[in-house]
């Protein structure tokens, strides 16, 4: 597959003589892609909320027809069809479908994009590469760490363009961040921490019930095992519901999540972390919801470097939002929100910048671009960037799950001689205590395990693994069962 890649590389970039640039393409080359004639043909599979985004994004751009809309509620489809078609141009003659499979039978579609419930992300994906179309997935990439190792398997094998919905990918303020970061600029780099800190609200209860006529159940919670139609699932709160989501850790915070492993040393680029654990609960809503909307976890990895991440949802008085990356040096110093913030007199190195590659355009534009030239390796956040940063979340909340409860108090926070996690977790611990004003002691943390992962292999070791082995794979439906990463 490396050989493979390498000579569509060099054979599509060499005949359009593109000249690529350590942050891009030269503006001249830039253009010859974009300006090439043959239309490009998508579907965007999943038109409820983000989806909409994908619609506009996609449809948007020159040249580039959205010729179906796939979604499995109807009243939902023929909306955005009817509104597609009212707005004329290229996609006039937009169809509907239900299922994406219509779609994947169809050689005139050069690409899917998936805005839809993360159980159907790395299905969507494997099916679009056994069809040889490209995927623009939206965050995360994959439900859990073995469909996302198919998933990355797949696109090798059939050389798709995968691009992960992690927008921060494509901007340049975050690039030249992470550049500077990677090149030393800074120094040496201990931690690297996320933040997924924005207000919502509990979900309450709603009783099981019979699907409305509008809505295809089955198609809808596809790969999920789930037995019984529930109103909290439908059309967002399925993110709060292990069977369908994965929490606020790889909603949100996967966009977080995946620039704190973007600037890890090169070292460690499509490695998993070697051990992790996380701390946290579900305060003050007693609803339905199953994934905390309070956590602090971290990653170690085989370098040295961890990553640290913070999720907190409960809205309050005097409630902040931080929905941001940090990045704490060796000597001190630290860069917070882009602003660097010396410490004993520490300062920013004069070193040689490397800059990490970035096709430029924006998140569409460069989805568009890669696929118009064929090349994998264009994609701002590809599929292996999209396992790696993945799984780092599904890996934290692997450790909540199993975690056991234990009271309310600073004392639950149990991470060795890491003073700087333990710093970070009182802060996180004063502003449940004060804030959302969860009772010392008479309130419950859940307290995960210290989990140590063979990322080669890609399962757990050591104590806990039986357990955790477990969770590598989410029980599926059998007709969506997967194929092994050898016979994809």
């Amino acid at each position: 597959m490396t050989q493979r890649r390498d000579f569509i590389k060099k054979s599509v970039l060499g005949t359009a003589g593109i000249t690529i640039g350590a942050m891009g393409f030269s503006a001249k080359s830039y253009a010859s892609i974009i300006g090439a004639n043959n239309r490009f043909r998508m579907a965007v599979c999943g038109v409820n909320g983000r989806g909409k985004s994908h619609i506009n994004g996609f449809g948007g751009q020159d040249n580039v027809e959205i010729a179906y809309l796939v979604d499995p509620d109807s009243a939902v489809l023929e909306s955005r069809v009817n509104a597609l078609r009212e707005k004329g141009g290229l996609s006039s003659r937009v169809k509907g479908v239900t299922d994406v499979r219509h779609v994947l039978d169809d050689r005139k579609i050069d690409a899917i994009s998936v805005a839809t419930p993360n159980s159907w992300h790395s299905q969507m994906v494997i099916w679009a590469a056994q069809s040889n179309k490209h995927c623009y997935v939206e965050k995360p990439a994959s439900h859990d760490i073995y469909e996302g190792r198919v998933a990355l398997a797949a696109a090798e094998k059939y050389g798709i363009v995968v691009q992960h919905g992690t927008q921060r990918r494509s901007e340049p303020g975050w690039a030249r961040q992470v550049s500077d970061i990677r090149s030393g600029k800074y120094g040496k780099m201990l931690v690297s921490h996320g933040f997924a800190c924005k207000p919502r609200e509990g979900i309450g209860f709603e009783t099981d019930s019979n699907p409305p006529n509008n809505l295809d159940w089955n198609i809808w919670k596809g790969p999920s095992i789930i037995n019984s139609y529930n109103k909290n699932l439908v059309h967002y709160n399925w993110h709060w519901n292990w069977a369908v989501g994965n929490g606020e850790l790889n909603n949100q915070g996967t966009h977080q999540l995946d620039v704190a492993y973007w600037a890890l040393d090169a070292e460690v680029e499509n490695t998993h972390p070697k051990r992790v654990m996380a701390i946290g609960g579900r305060f003050k809503w007693e609803d339905q919801g199953e994934t905390p909307n309070t956590m602090f976890a971290l990653a170690e990895f085989a370098n040295g470097q961890y990553v640290f991440f913070n999720v907190r949802n409960v809205n309050h008085e005097g409630y902040v939002k931080e929905v941001t990356n940090r990045f704490y040096f060796e000597d001190g110093g630290k860069l917070l929100d882009g602003e660097y913030q010396s410490h004993n007199g520490s300062q920013p190195r004069n070193v040689p910048i490397t800059d990490v590659r970035q096709t430029p355009g924006g998140n569409w534009v460069s989805f568009v671009t890669a696929c118009r030239a064929n090349d994998p390796t264009m994609a701002n956040g590809n599929m292996y960037d999209a396992h790696y940063s993945c799984a780092l979340g599904h890996l934290m909340n692997t450790s909540y799950r199993l975690g056991k409860k234990v009271p309310f108090n600073e004392k639950a926070g149990r991470f060795g001689d890491n003073a700087l996690a333990y710093e970070e977790f009182m802060k996180i611990h004063a502003i449940a205590r004060d804030g959302m004003g969860v009772p010392e002691d008479k309130a419950e943390y859940i307290v995960g395990p210290w989990l140590e992962f063979d990322g080669k292999a890609e399962h757990f070791v050591g104590d806990h693994s039986v357990q955790a082995n477990r969770m590598l794979s989410d029980p599926r439906n059998a007709e969506y069962n997967l194929p092994s990463p050898k016979s994809v």
